[in-house]
């Protein structure tokens, strides 16, 4: 448990030591705890770039039949152009970040600091957010890219009678469904604890503003 929750502790027992602290010094404690939420945050961001670049480099360079299928599948301008664009709102993410990191770093200011943590509540908000619909979208463009590079799944799927094709759909909309639940609690877990913390932050500077 750290100093200000120590604090707040002390302070709903009612201790007439803890009354004498002022806004000052409480201010303090507050902006460090929230540059330490917004610095985990840009290095989970920045494994979370590592981890996405390892899986796309790993197959490409040990494996010979994966490495034919992504030249195949780069071939495709709609496959590389939403390649280009996951890793460049995965940087982006990480640039703005880092830049709310040094904001809240270097500000002396409640409010300015009350305006960082906002920002960077907006920003992991849309990249959870963008994360999500890249998902929905990426589950049946990856059918689409099958059926056209796989001979043998275009021909089983070029084969299906009306109930299988039916079936096929279904089948698609569950797994896209349930890999969406699984990366939102993902998500949820990874930021969501953080974004709490930060949160009660903003709660407590806004007490102070008042």
């Amino acid at each position: 448990m750290d100093e200000l929750e120590l604090l707040k502790k002390d302070w709903n027992k009612g201790t007439d030591e803890y009354k004498n602290y002022s806004d000052s010094d409480i201010y303090p404690m507050l902006h460090k705890k929230s540059s330490s939420i917004v610095k985990t945050l840009f290095y989970i961001s920045v494994a979370e770039l590592v981890f996405w670049v390892l899986v796309s480099y790993v197959p490409y360079a040990f494996s010979d039949k994966m490495r034919a299928r992504l030249e195949t599948s780069y071939e495709n301008p709609l496959f590389t152009g939403l390649t280009i664009l996951g890793f460049a709102v995965i940087g982006l993410f990480v640039y703005l970040l880092y830049k709310s990191h040094k904001s809240i770093s270097s500000t002396d200011n409640a409010k300015k600091l009350m305006e960082s943590i906002l920002r960077t509540r907006k920003v992991i908000k849309y990249y959870v957010l963008y994360n999500l619909i890249m998902i929905f979208i990426s589950i049946p463009l990856s059918l689409y890219f099958e059926f056209n590079q796989n001979i043998e799944f275009h021909d089983q799927v070029a084969a299906f009678d009306s109930t299988q094709m039916t079936v096929l759909v279904f089948v698609t909309i569950i797994v896209t469904g349930v890999f969406l639940g699984i990366i939102w609690l993902f998500y949820r877990l990874l930021y969501g604890i953080l974004l709490k913390r930060l949160n009660r932050n903003y709660n407590e500077l806004k007490k102070l503003e008042v």
